[in-house]
């Protein structure tokens, strides 16, 4: 049963000020300030893991940036053949969504302002953002650019105040240093927490307790356990188990046997519980960029252009992230959706585009001619895997003697597209197709 206990006080979002709770009948304000923003719980002051998600990141971003789209509703994606990246608020009010085909996000909302992404801008917001994270706490365990875990355990002697306290300070700094807002979950493990921080967008501040956790559950579709995706979903509702609550009615074995691990798994969150910690840092696996192309392209001449756009791009993440890759990988989609996936591994360590293009040119030319033009590709991508220290990268060798100096020639580039921006120095490779 959830948790009976009366809440002591709650604490203002707007002016951080604790404030008892209202007169019977009467709507909850802030005593100091009038406003109505009241984080209250009967277990506020005691739960310690949280999960924080910017509103609509790469949005907010272009909002920030361009005031003048406040109210418009403003789609962030690629062609009318790529997808939906995020959309503002106001556009999902017309049913666009994340992953969306753009083709079809504009049917719904043919008014939109569409704008191509410009990753680095949003990393760099992001990383200001972490920034303040690690200021409340070392234990913060980023998802993406946008979220992140953070455990605020033995936090309260240092900044004088609860992790709820110290949680609405963050999100209104953010909100007034940054210029975006946050949508904030905080409960006793992490898979409530981040179902927690998803109750209340945007600007949400949401709890959920240990005593309420199983009630609040059980009628939740298994689609809310991170995880269960669209395949697993109809596999698991094949079984009987449309709910929570079934997952929970079952005896751990049987799930076990029916699922293995990923049974045992289902049954423990069915549970509300959840032993896996905030761990600061995780390993990146690899590194990628993609395009999906506006039309159908099968001649190499043209996809050569895109494809070192591209590896200029995996270049770059692996230098900001400080990695070298001994591995690259190609990808391909054709016009009916099969990913094709080329790989060529045991690659001496680099950050440098141009050795990540060569092999992945090698990669395309031979699928082209294997096809000998009757394959069109609708997406084209680069990975990097086997990662490694950046420390290792192009050091060069006697037979590789060249590699300082490309080394050298590419992070002089890099300085001045730091200074005056990606457009000052680029490739004659690039100028065979207008630069996106």
């Amino acid at each position: 049963m959830p948790d009976q206990s009366p809440v002591a006080s709650g604490v203002c979002r707007d002016c951080l000020s604790r404030t008892p709770p209202p007169s019977p009948g009467r709507r909850w304000r802030c005593r100091a300030c009038g406003g109505p923003r009241i984080a209250a719980h009967p277990e506020l002051d005691r739960l310690t893991i949280a999960h924080i998600d910017c509103d609509a990141f790469y949005a907010s971003v272009e909002k920030r940036d361009r005031p003048e789209l406040a109210d418009q509703p403003v789609i962030i994606g690629g062609g009318k053949r790529g997808v939906v990246s995020t959309a503002c608020y106001v556009a999902r009010m017309s049913g666009v969504r994340s992953a969306m085909p753009m083709f079809q996000a504009l049917k719904l909302c043919p008014d939109a302002v569409v704008i191509r992404p410009e990753m680095a801008r949003y990393v760099a917001v992001g990383r200001q953002i972490r920034t303040m994270m690690r200021e409340l706490t070392p234990l913060v365990e980023p998802l993406s650019i946008d979220e992140a875990f953070l455990d605020l355990s033995g936090t309260e002697r240092l900044h004088h105040a609860s992790p709820a306290e110290s949680l609405a300070r963050l999100a209104r700094r953010i909100e007034a240093e940054v210029g975006v807002t946050v949508s904030v979950g905080l409960s006793y493990n992490k898979f409530l927490a981040k179902v927690a921080s998803d109750l209340d967008k945007p600007r949400g501040f949401s709890v959920i307790g240990q005593a309420e956790a199983v009630e609040f559950l059980g009628p939740k579709p298994v689609s809310l356990i991170h995880g269960v995706g669209a395949v697993a979903r109809k596999n698991l509702e094949s079984r009987g188990y449309r709910l929570i609550a079934d997952l929970r009615a079952a005896p751990p074995a049987v799930l076990a046997g029916l699922f293995g691990k990923e049974g045992l798994r289902l049954s423990q969150l069915a549970h509300g519980v959840d032993h896996r910690k905030v761990t600061p840092e995780r390993p990146t696996r690899s590194i990628s960029a993609e395009t999906t192309l506006e039309e159908d392209v099968a001649d190499l001449a043209a996809l050569e252009p895109l494809l070192w756009r591209l590896c200029e791009k995996v270049s770059s993440r692996l230098k900001a992230a400080n990695l070298a890759t001994g591995g690259v990988t190609l990808k391909l989609k054709t016009a009916d959706f099969r990913v094709v996936t080329r790989t060529r591994a045991g690659l001496p360590p680099t950050q440098l585009a141009r050795r990540l293009y060569e092999p992945a040119h090698a990669l395309l030319q031979q699928e082209c001619a294997a096809h000998r033009g009757r394959q069109a590709w609708r997406l084209l991508g680069v990975g990097a895997s086997d990662l490694q220290p950046g420390e290792d990268a192009d050091r060069g060798d006697l037979a590789d003697h060249t590699a300082r100096r490309e080394a050298d020639a590419e992070h002089a580039i890099d300085a001045l597209r730091n200074r005056f921006g990606d457009k000052a120095v680029f490739r004659g490779i690039s100028l065979r197709q207008k630069r996106p």
